[in-house]
């Protein structure tokens, strides 16, 4: 902290800093930007997203998150936002009068269910853990609840961390993971729901179906009693932990969908070895097959094929987002070095690169390989 605080100025002559500004309409701009590109669109049934502002006559808007503001956070890092958009507020100002906004489900054309967790003692707080991966029940009731009277629903979440969905996520056609989007996050959740914004984000975490399925629970020794905990699992946490023990999750790392639909294609290396010192390029062509513009996040993963120690079966090693319109191509490209094949060995303590086959994996989530091929380390 204290490095931070030097670098940024903070222990300066404060005759010296020149005045500084917040809260300016540059300020605005970016932390729109930021929400856009991370919220992530887990589930979108037979395309009901984007909605149609002119087809629309009725909107159930329901949900606890539906007017909470999130912007302020909690405990030691609580702060005075200077402004926060509310989901219902972001409706409001999108549909412009067009649509009625309602709490009534039978007979609304959508209804939205902004649900989720919060920075209270036990959902997303300090110095508490959450105590379950399930909604509170009484979201769960009232998802359920909904879907049973309007089959057109669609469930937003503000949340920081997974959450299991089995009770209800194979009875809602969309779901949209919208985290704490911050300040203008209301604006950016309207936007993604009309289709003015194509969500484009990736989850950069693994949603378990259940709890039991989480490395937290590899074996009964992990938390034995309160005084004590046992960090067994080394370096297989998340995805490398769900894909080395095959286990199905309930949305995988590096997963979310777009409004629009690409193929990838033409996977290339420059080189088919490689050998210490040395980089070595791999591309492949990425097509818009939609009628959207979107943007995709291409993600290259290397698989140890034969290993001295026990490896994931893969691990992330760059992803590129791109940006193209309906029919539009580009070519992608990703630099491999040593460091890229290499491990921490706990013996000689240093980073290394045993010889062998590496395969290279090329997609859209870690369990959506659509590219795959083969290079060797010679040393």
């Amino acid at each position: 902290i204290l490095r931070v605080m030097f670098l940024v100025g903070l222990f300066d002559d404060e005759s010296t800093i020149p005045p500084g500004s917040r809260n300016t309409s540059e300020h605005q701009k970016v932390a729109s930007e930021i929400a856009a590109e991370g919220l992530v669109l887990l589930k979108n049934t037979d395309n009901l997203l984007p909605l149609n502002i002119e087809t629309l006559k009725k909107i159930a808007v329901l949900g606890p998150n539906a007017e909470k503001k999130h912007a302020r956070g909690g405990g030691s890092s609580a702060i005075n936002a200077s402004y926060e958009t509310t989901p219902l507020e972001g409706l409001k100002d999108k549909i412009h009068g067009k649509i009625d906004l309602t709490t009534s489900v039978g007979d609304a054309d959508i209804a939205i269910i902004f649900a989720g967790l919060n920075h209270d003692p036990r959902n997303d707080a300090e110095g508490t853990d959450r105590i379950t991966l399930d909604l509170p029940q009484d979201q769960v009731d009232l998802i359920n609840q909904t879907i049973e009277e309007n089959p057109n629903t669609i469930v937003v979440l503000i949340n920081g961390s997974p959450i299991a969905m089995s009770s209800w996520i194979e009875k809602v056609p969309v779901v949209l993971e919208a985290w704490y989007p911050g300040c203008d996050g209301g604006h950016v959740i309207a936007d993604i729901l009309f289709g003015e914004v194509n969500p484009s984000g990736k989850l950069p975490i693994t949603f378990p179906k259940k709890l039991e399925d989480s490395p937290a629970h590899k074996s009964p020794q992990t938390y034995p009693g309160p005084k004590k905990a046992f960090y067994e699992e080394g370096i297989f946490v998340g995805y490398r932990y769900f894909d080395t023990n095959h286990i199905e999750p309930l949305f995988p790392f590096g997963y979310g969908l777009s409004y629009t639909t690409f193929i990838y294609e033409n996977l290339q290396t420059n080189k088919k070895t490689i050998s210490k010192d040395e980089k070595l390029l791999v591309t492949c062509d990425i097509k818009n097959t939609g009628i959207y513009p979107g943007a995709e996040v291409i993600q290259l993963y290397i698989q140890d094929v034969e290993s001295s120690v026990e490896r994931p079966l893969q691990e992330l090693k760059g992803f590129l987002k791109i940006k193209l319109n309906p029919g539009e191509k580009k070519s992608v490209t990703f630099e491999i070095t040593t460091q890229d094949l290499s491990f921490f060995d706990e013996i000689n303590h240093c980073w290394t690169a045993e010889k062998g086959i590496f395969k290279i994996l090329i997609g859209s989530s870690s369990r959506d390989i659509r590219l795959r091929g083969e290079i060797e380390f010679i040393g």
